[in-house]
């Protein structure tokens, strides 16, 4: 299942993220289609090196996603036990982490469909649900996403596949780290160092 929902939110990050710069709309439905739609052209372009791909991918994902309130969610209720130096370095290890597991992946999607489904309200939030649909006519897959309007417009806060939070499961393979060693957040940050190191070591 954690298999399947990965691979499900690396198409739709490549299909979020890949669309070019644009004027925003500032309706959350408009905004998550306009998003997919200008994307899907760009998804069969495998030209760009990955050095490429990732300065694209972190520079659209802060555009369009409010990273800094995805990673406070996934860190729960240690982040108010994080020190502020310990913030910051998590804070910029999540992204990092977002850039390595998925800027690859965009050249593994191309070919499928995008469409925006249904909205609702929730709170403060519009979440916008949308379908994937797979060239090669396996079952589409359902999206959520989470939609809240700052002083910069909508951003994205929490995808949601086939009804699997992704902030969610984020935050609670963070908290397994941190509680498997005795409720420290440098273990955490450690692991994610040591994952962005791996990443970005050149292979021999």
């Amino acid at each position: 299942m954690i298999r399947r929902s990965f691979l499900a939110l690396a198409a739709c990050f490549a299909i979020a993220i890949a669309a070019p710069a644009h004027a925003q709309s500032q309706d959350p439905a408009q905004f998550i289609n306009e998003l997919g739609q200008k994307a899907l052209a760009a998804l069969t372009n495998k030209s760009a090196s990955a050095t490429e791909l990732q300065q694209r991918f972190r520079q659209l994902l802060n555009e369009n996603f409010d990273v800094p309130t995805i990673a406070r969610f996934a860190l729960g209720r240690y982040w108010n036990a994080a020190s502020p130096a310990q913030q910051q370095e998590y804070s910029k290890l999540f992204e990092d982490q977002i850039v390595d597991a998925y800027a690859t992946r965009f050249r593994e999607y191309a070919g499928e469909q995008f469409k925006v489904t249904t909205t609702r309200q929730e709170g403060n939030d519009t979440v916008v649900s949308s379908q994937i649909i797979r060239p090669a006519g396996g079952p589409p897959v359902d999206v959520d996403w989470r939609v809240r309007s700052n002083g910069h417009g909508p951003r994205i806060i929490d995808v949601a596949v086939a009804g699997v939070s992704m902030a969610r499961t984020q935050q609670q393979e963070f908290a397994a780290v941190i509680e498997r060693n005795g409720g420290n957040v440098d273990a955490l940050i450690q692991a994610l160092r040591s994952k962005t190191v791996a990443v970005a070591k050149p292979k021999g």
